[in-house]
């Protein structure tokens, strides 16, 4: 018989991930990078857009619990909006930890979610970053607020935030979609941003209400965003386009995002599902 792995397949508003405990991995010893890579392959593997390492034996600190993430290209992003809310469901549901809201170590930093009632889950997504230095940009302004840059044939008034991983966020009236395969990959891999940046372009319904296509760093186009959307409303509320608590429709579903600079710590909260779809054993 081969050797084997234990998963499960989870997503969140249909940005989908793989779900490993650190131990099966190190059992194996098999490698995080290369591993992502065979099994996210939707050919080849189990398919997914990343794959989640839960409590890797590096990340261990004072916090209840730790992840890793990686995207399915083997790149390990800093933070994943819709990736952590699928680990804190299955952190709860196997009992991992007992309590509804708890601590995670992150590349980001500590990151809280909290399992609500209803059984979405609500994050606290930490403060957003603004200063495009540690964004990180190479632009020299202290703030990328509707900055126009040229990228191929197309002029673009960017934004630039971070939400422990850059972001580019573009408000149009445009087709979304289209603009998002045409230039998100222009866009991530520009001069702009020296580390890449995943890229959002936005339509704003309503104070209240935005439509979000994503081109995320290291996936390419994905049906949708935590970080991302949590950015997009942290630009949007900068640009004075919306109000605080904005519905974010993305290609998979929705998200809540909330933000209110002048108190809650300046922190970013989100809201949305997070669904188990299988688990298997994997072969190798």
């Amino acid at each position: 018989m081969e050797n084997s792995i234990n998963f499960v397949k989870m997503h969140g508003i249909g940005n989908d991930f793989i779900l490993v405990e650190d131990a099966e991995i190190k059992k194996n010893n098999l490698n995080y990078n290369t591993l992502a890579i065979k099994m996210c392959d939707r050919n080849f593997g189990v398919g997914a857009d990343g794959l989640i390492i839960i409590n890797p034996e590096d990340m261990k600190s004072t916090t209840d619990t730790a992840w890793r993430i990686f995207n399915s290209d083997g790149t390990e992003p800093q933070m994943c909006g819709n990736g952590i809310r699928c680990f804190a469901k299955y952190i709860k549901e196997n009992n991992i930890i007992k309590k509804n809201k708890f601590t995670v170590n992150t590349l980001a930093g500590v990151i809280t979610p909290e399992i609500l009632a209803d059984g979405r889950v609500k994050v606290d997504m930490g403060a957003p970053i603004l200063d495009s230095k540690k964004i990180p940009t190479n632009i020299e302004t202290n703030k990328v607020l509707e900055y126009l840059v040229e990228i191929g044939d197309k002029k673009f008034k960017i934004n630039a935030v971070s939400m422990g991983n850059p972001h580019c966020i573009i408000f149009t009236d445009e087709d979304t979609k289209k603009l998002a395969l045409e230039y998100g990959s222009l866009l991530e891999k520009s001069e702009f941003f020296p580390e890449k940046t995943n890229v959002e372009f936005v339509k704003i319904i309503s104070k209240n209400h935005i439509k979000i296509d994503v081109w995320e760093r290291g996936c390419g186009i994905t049906l949708a965003c935590g970080t991302g959307s949590c950015a997009t409303v942290v630009a949007a509320i900068s640009n004075n386009l919306t109000e605080n608590k904005v519905l974010a429709d993305l290609p998979g579903g929705q998200l809540e995002i909330e933000w209110n600079c002048d108190n809650l710590g300046n922190h970013v909260f989100m809201t949305g599902n997070a669904e188990i779809v299988f688990e298997g054993k994997y072969f190798f």
